[in-house]
């Protein structure tokens, strides 16, 4: 089975430390994010990758090579400008032609791989989206109307409760003939494919999930690195 990381984002929200270094090279302990995460992937079965590249590409090729310092195969496929983060997947449609993997590379989780593919296929879905609990807390108090502008309920500093994508998806080859080739989010990409009738899962998961795009994600992460790291690669 074959991933897809996704490494070519300018990583603008931790700036400036990506002004001149890329964001999947970023350490999480004595490790770059994107190492982690392959040998999370490599843990769980995983030996072909193709890292779709932009931003600082030739730190990341120079770094990680054909991968077999890390025991997987890497292809990279570089991008001349920006297509977003489904976008990608339009310049390697002849390389993905059996259920794949597809994740941003800045991501630490104790998410398992295994489970998560193995859900997707028994659903016989086309794509499978891994979902993570998030409570948003509102230090307001939100206030209801109907159409006439009376005021219909009150709720003092609520709590808001929802579902976020990981950023990690299992794919059918056949959502690529849905992706154009040009910029294009996942956000549009799941919309398209519900649109047009084709099974789209949702898989939930309750543990540890960082994106470490902010800088108070990146740090937390740096600081609990050592205490979730054996659990990250876990296969049961």
């Amino acid at each position: 089975m074959k991933a897809v990381i996704l490494a070519g984002g300018k990583g603008t929200r931790l700036r400036p430390y990506t002004t001149a270094f890329p964001k999947p090279l970023m350490p999480v302990g004595d490790k770059p994010i994107l190492e982690i995460i392959l040998r999370q992937l490599k843990s769980h079965g995983i030996n072909e990758v193709i890292m779709a590249v932009g931003h600082l590409a030739e730190l990341i090729m120079t770094f990680f090579g054909d991968g077999s310092k890390f025991g997987v195969k890497i292809k990279y496929s570089r991008e001349d400008e920006p297509l977003g983060t489904a976008g990608p997947l339009s310049l390697i449609k002849d390389e993905l032609t059996e259920t794949f993997l597809v994740m941003n590379g800045d991501i630490l989780t104790t998410l398992n791989y295994s489970d998560l593919i193995e859900y997707h296929k028994k659903s016989n879905a086309t794509a499978t989206v891994a979902l993570n609990k998030r409570d948003v807390y509102i230090d307001f108090g939100v206030v209801e109307l109907d159409k006439n502008s009376n005021i219909v309920d009150y709720i003092e500093k609520p709590t808001l409760h929802y579902l976020v994508s990981m950023g990690i998806y299992v794919f059918e080859p056949e959502v690529l003939k849905y992706i154009p080739n040009k910029r294009f989010d996942f956000p549009d990409l799941v919309k398209e494919l519900i649109s047009k009738g084709e099974k789209v899962k949702g898989y939930v998961y309750d543990g540890y999930w960082l994106d470490i795009g902010r800088p108070e994600d990146y740090e937390k992460a740096c600081n609990e690195i050592d205490r979730i790291y054996n659990d990250l690669f876990k296969v049961e």
